[in-house]
């Protein structure tokens, strides 16, 4: 079984005001991205279905040509192979909650890395 606790896993910096933190099993990565004001954006896609709960924060999250407010407790879903890419807005962070099917191996390399380092 494999099993962490949040304030466990590793802070990944992704780029000038963006972090993340992932846990991944054999199918599935969750990722915890925290994206502070004024963060370049980086519209992006990838193979995988992702599923967005914003945990905190707001702002907004574009999805193909589509954009929409986001706040806490909001959900959306960004289809595989979409180009997306989120801004916060305010002056508090925004993390988001995302699901992604099949599993981010991106992500999984460092979540098992983190793993054997504290082995």
């Amino acid at each position: 079984m494999k099993k962490s606790n949040l304030n466990e896993l590793k802070v990944s910096d992704v780029r000038p005001g963006v972090t993340r933190r992932s846990f991944s099993g054999a199918g599935a990565t969750l990722a915890w991205g925290t994206l502070s004001p004024g963060h370049e954006p980086r519209p992006h896609t990838h193979p995988h279905e992702q599923i967005v709960y914003i945990v905190t924060g707001h702002g907004t999250f574009t999805v193909g040509d589509e954009t929409v407010d986001v706040a806490q407790g909001d959900m959306l879903v960004v289809p595989s192979g979409v180009l997306h890419y989120a801004v916060a807005a305010g002056d508090e962070p925004m993390v988001d909650l995302s699901v992604f099917n099949p599993r981010r191996d991106d992500y999984y390399a460092i979540d098992e890395a983190d793993s054997a380092a504290d082995a």
